[in-house]
């Protein structure tokens, strides 16, 4: 009784009643459209992209970090990947190297932030700056063909002609996420860090490896999504997933994750990642103008800091 009246009174709870009021009015509003497997495939494609910014994101938020890069520097590794492809590369190479510079970028911001002690927001802003800047030189004003048959069948293929591939692939990296957070001993160690960073030395954690791990985790799964983005439209652009950056971050705190560190899960990022999406997938179904959709994701923001910032509160 008692844990069922835990559950009753959580912030989860909260959110699955916001996300069925969310499922119930948008039926209403659309006259049933909302509520269909098609529809409801429609939400899931959609929240892929995203989804893998939202893991690297909420994995770092819950170690008290932050990369504001992952947009522009995944959107830089889909035009690099598909530069190798047009140049005659094959296509599992391509795409390890285009990881690979993910990565590569994400172990730039942890060397700023753990040497040269630079401020996350101001390290992971820069190189930003850096990695789109790149994109433009990479890939000038014109999109990059992505005509390789193994790589687009990744972002655009169907199990049985039913169920997107890159469906599969995100729900399966929720999952792993999620079990390595609750289950393992580098799991545990990532919220110590996060929740007391002098705590967690004193027990023997190297908080500067987490760092350095989580970072290069982040930028290798933004590169994974720069390169499924570049996969669906089987061309790669300048434009890429920048967009898509505060969309991962959104849902991350929306479910959980405390921009402070040390608490959240990838449960509740899921689920803030399917308000998110439902949200704005219910007001394209009734015609709201896409500004209005604009700002309401910006005010979906504000409402998860508010939480994040009075359940912080209530802990002090």
């Amino acid at each position: 009784m008692k844990e069922g009246s835990k559950f009753l009174k959580s912030k989860m709870f909260a959110l699955l009643v916001l996300l069925l009021l969310i499922v119930v009015f948008f039926t209403i509003a659309s006259k049933g459209t909302f509520f269909s497997l098609v529809n409801a495939r429609n939400i899931l494609n959609a929240i892929v992209i995203v989804a893998l910014l939202t893991v690297g994101a909420g994995a770092l938020m819950i170690s008290g970090q932050i990369d504001l890069s992952t947009g522009a520097s995944g959107t830089m590794c889909g035009i690099l990947m598909a530069i190798l492809l047009v140049n005659g590369w094959p296509w599992p190479v391509a795409v390890v190297v285009a990881l690979a510079a993910g990565g590569f970028v994400g172990a730039i911001n942890a060397l700023l932030i753990n040497e040269l002690h630079f401020q996350g927001f101001i390290a992971t802003m820069a190189m930003a700056s850096v990695t789109q800047g790149l994109s433009y030189a990479l890939g000038g004003a014109a999109s990059i063909p992505v005509d390789n048959k193994v790589v687009v069948y990744m972002g655009t293929g169907r199990i049985a002609d039913v169920v997107p591939v890159s469906i599969i692939a995100a729900l399966l990296i929720f999952f792993v996420y999620g079990i390595m957070l609750n289950k393992t001993k580098f799991g545990r160690s990532i919220y110590l860090v996060g929740g007391n960073p002098a705590a967690a030395s004193l027990v023997g954690i190297d908080p500067k490896r987490i760092s350095y791990i989580l970072f290069i985790n982040s930028g290798v799964l933004g590169s994974l999504a720069g390169c499924l983005f570049a996969a669906r439209l089987k061309s790669a652009t300048t434009t890429g997933i920048v967009s898509s950056q505060f969309a991962g971050m959104t849902a991350a705190i929306l479910g959980g994750v405390s921009f402070g560190g040390g608490s959240g899960g990838m449960f509740g990022a899921f689920v803030g990642l399917l308000i998110l999406n439902s949200f704005s997938n219910g007001m394209t179904l009734i015609k709201i103008s896409p500004y209005w959709q604009t700002f309401a994701s910006g005010a979906l923001l504000l409402f998860a800091l508010a939480l994040d910032f009075s359940g912080a509160k209530k802990k002090n």
